[in-house]
């Protein structure tokens, strides 16, 4: 297992351009909390802070799919490295503004959140034309998956400490130059420079003009509604306890077993169509939600909340496969920052869904909502089995690591692929 994932770092700019992406991308992981951390430490109230934070995360969904779609049209260095330095640039001002004048607070954030670069999206663009195995590419979505769990693990941790030396606001700047100096890795590498977008049919619906890839966005709405809801039940469980640091300990858990799980998942290859496996992943999913309503005590639930995680990246990661199956040619960066955005927004709806349900029915309630999400998420699969069959995809020439692409597709041909398929 090990060894898998060594001889994939160990391939040319591999372990470079996953860092850099990960490092880039801090920001992202970390900006809701260094909001609102940013916020209360200058007066603002509770609500102020959660609307900021909301802005940005609705700003960031808005941008990611637009900036992608740029970077299929012109590269990745002409729009990766203006956007980062922008979105650093909208942070910086916020913290320097701060919340003075409102209307600056906003304008700030949403500056920041709209200009995120789209470097998720960009890597596993560039993953078919650095390491051209399809066996390759597959584990390295796993492994992508499973580095996500891990920033969003020690970003929080690291804002919390630059909060604690220092201050908020300078928690802020700091973030953001090292997210500025992660995406520059990223962009003036070879594969970067080099990787150019499949030619692409003329229509303003882009990559959502395919109908698999409208169905998988809508299965994964509802996980990330699911996600998002698990993380304010938690809080109120954690609150029924009457100890704060099973918060934690929840959320740990979750992130061990996803952790656990993309690992496993990507040692081994798979036999099939992804689309059959992935309402498999997502099935066992939901499955793994739905004991949470029981709400045992502290340690068996965090035994169910590291069982409830364990299928989330395998299924992102098969995701990813079905992302560039599904994708129009010449829309691969656009389709994977649609995925970004739309697993996004549901997080959003799940905590804003979690609350009242909480209210009006307990804790157990709050955990039901990511039961039904990973329900819903399942079923969105199920009833559209016959677009997912369907692949549009044209076939990737793979490259060498360093060679230029005219091409964005994966070219993984399983079972029920067809390279002849065309957008």
């Amino acid at each position: 297992m090990a060894a898998g994932y060594g001889e994939l770092l160990r391939t040319r700019h591999a372990a470079r351009l996953l860092t850099g992406t990960l490092v880039g991308r801090l920001p992202n992981a970390t900006g809701h909390i260094a909001i609102v951390l940013f916020t209360r430490a200058e007066g603002g109230s509770y609500t102020l802070a959660g609307v900021l934070a909301a802005v940005y995360g609705l700003a960031t969904a808005v941008g990611q799919p637009l900036l992608g779609r740029a970077v299929d049209l012109r590269g990745q260095p002409r729009v990766m490295l203006p956007a980062a330095v922008l979105s650093a640039l909208g942070m910086a001002a916020f913290a320097f503004v701060g919340i003075g004048s409102l209307w600056a607070a906003y304008a700030a954030v949403a500056v920041a959140g709209v200009f995120t670069p789209p470097l998720e999206g960009g890597l596993r663009a560039l993953w078919p034309n650095v390491l051209g195995r399809e066996d390759k590419v597959h584990a390295a979505y796993a492994l992508d998956a499973v580095a996500q769990e891990v920033m969003f693990t020690v970003g929080p941790l690291l804002v919390t400490l630059l909060v604690s030396l220092w201050s908020p606001g300078a928690a802020l700047l700091v973030i953001n130059v090292i997210g500025v100096l992660g995406a520059l890795s990223v962009v003036v590498s070879r594969p970067s420079r080099e990787w150019r977008s499949a030619p692409r049919e003329a229509h303003w619906l882009g990559a959502l003009r395919s109908r698999g890839l409208l169905a998988l966005l809508g299965s994964f709405f509802f996980v990330g509604l699911a996600l998002g809801s698990i993380t304010v039940a938690g809080v109120a469980y954690a609150d029924d306890q009457g100890q704060a640091s099973v918060y934690g300990w929840l959320m740990a858990a979750l992130g061990l077993g996803a952790l656990l799980g993309g690992v496993v998942y990507g040692a081994r290859q798979w036999a099939g169509a992804p689309e059959r496996r992935l309402r498999v992943l997502v099935g066992l999913l939901a499955l793994g939600y739905l004991p949470l309503m029981f709400t045992p005590g502290v340690w068996p639930m965090c035994v169910l909340a590291a069982l409830a995680g364990v299928f989330l990246a395998p299924s992102l990661a098969c995701a990813f496969i079905v992302v560039d199956r599904h994708a129009p040619r010449g829309t691969v960066t656009e389709a994977f920052s649609w995925l970004v955005t739309t697993f996004g927004v549901g997080a959003a709806v799940g905590t804003g869904v979690a609350g009242p349900a909480l209210e009006w029915s307990g804790t157990a309630a709050g955990f039901a909502v990511a039961g039904a999400g990973g329900v819903a998420a399942l079923l969105v699969l199920l009833g559209t089995v016959r677009v997912l069959a369907d692949p549009v995809g044209g076939a990737r020439v793979a490259g060498s690591s360093g060679g230029s692409v005219e091409s964005d597709r994966n070219g993984a041909v399983e079972p029920g692929f067809s390279a002849g398929h065309q957008a």
